[in-house]
């Protein structure tokens, strides 16, 4: 695949301003590869790497609606991107570009209708569509009814997507886990589709089951024979010809892949994977480019190192104790593409 080259880079206000979406645009949802939301994972540079191979729609980490209702919206000009930064802190909450525009889903965990429209309404025209997190099993998730402490909540569900659907144009859709019986789980997705919402993503495990219990692709596929919206199957995605599998023994519109991309991000490439040892230094020089959190960039590159080799090897020990990206970009070998960038960083705040 082919990489950036420093000239690639832009960060004048201008361009910035004027390619930034202003409005919504028609998602499509049929036959599509879509990367799914990872926490930490799915920042800018990791959704760009996933296009950059072929990912069509590109999911961003669930951000929590407590924390986006404390963003304001900012235009960076030396990096050519939007920020949304949390005020008092200015922390970079989420980034995106024009690079992204009509591809990015904004994933949010919320479990307030009003407070879910509220947040919705910040960032809602620089995507391309809002997704609510009715999946993730985590503690920090559920303990605040959000992610998979929905599902038992059909009420609730009704109350956030029609109040969304009401009040945006942008398309809007929800990623939901199996309940206990697959009876239940059609019942629920058929609900959720009766509020509008233009696709949803079906998770093939439980929320007990475990990452390396089977996912059951035959309960997608009473999901996807229950509704008339597209349905994207996501479980157990790990080579390009699994894309195909999945397709047809779920009967579902488009592909999720999550660990499989994480692994090779060139998964999606139906040419076949890079080396990770390439995708790897892709990222890091996405990372670089697009001035990535080290410590988000570091949990992504340990991820990476952990599934084809150990984080106890003189690479993984590196990744550990790097404390910046330039520290990342000498030890990759990217130092030269580093100063590149910095350096034009450095002109452009002159001007």
């Amino acid at each position: 695949m082919p990489r950036i080259k420093p000239k690639d880079f832009c960060c004048f206000a201008s361009t910035v301003a004027a390619n930034m979406p202003s409005g919504c645009q028609k998602m499509e949802y049929e036959d599509k590869l879509v990367l799914a939301p990872m926490v930490r994972v799915g920042t800018l540079p990791f959704r760009l790497l996933a296009a950059q191979y072929g990912a069509d729609i590109t999911y961003g980490e669930e951000i929590i609606d407590h924390k986006l209702v404390k963003c304001e919206r900012r235009i960076n000009e030396c990096i050519g991107c939007t920020d949304f930064v949390e005020r008092g802190t200015e922390n970079v909450v989420f980034r995106t570009c024009h690079e992204e525009a009509g591809r990015v889903v904004f994933q949010l965990g919320t479990s307030d209708a009003v407070r879910a429209l509220t947040s919705a309404e910040i960032v809602c025209k620089d995507v391309a569509a809002i997704d609510i997190n009715m999946g993730c099993p985590k503690s920090f998730s559920i303990s605040g009814g959000m992610g998979a402490a929905l599902l038992t909540k059909p009420e609730l569900i009704h109350d956030i997507m029609t109040t969304l659907k009401r009040n945006l144009t942008t398309p809007v859709t929800c990623k939901i886990r199996l309940l206990k019986s697959s009876q239940d789980t059609v019942e629920l997705a058929r609900q959720i589709e009766r509020t509008g919402i233009s696709a949803l993503a079906v998770h093939g495990r439980r929320v007990a089951d475990r990452p390396r219990d089977p996912a059951k692709w035959n309960e997608i596929a009473d999901v996807t024979a229950a509704l008339s919206i597209p349905v994207i199957a996501n479980g157990d995605v790990f080579e390009y010809e699994d894309i195909q599998r999945i397709k047809v023994a779920t009967g579902a519109s488009s592909v999720m892949v999550a660990r499989g991309a994480l692994w090779n991000a060139s998964i999606f490439c139906h040419e076949g994977k890079d080396a990770w040892e390439d995708v790897k230094r892709e990222y890091v020089r996405k990372s670089i480019l697009w001035d990535n959190d080290i410590k988000s960039t570091k949990h992504t590159l340990k991820e990476m190192i952990m599934h084809h080799s150990s984080l106890e090897l003189p690479e993984g020990k590196a990744v550990t104790r790097s404390e910046t990206l330039a520290d990342l970009a000498k030890f990759y070998g990217e130092d030269t593409y580093y100063q590149y960038i910095h350096k034009s960083r450095l002109i452009d705040e002159s001007r």
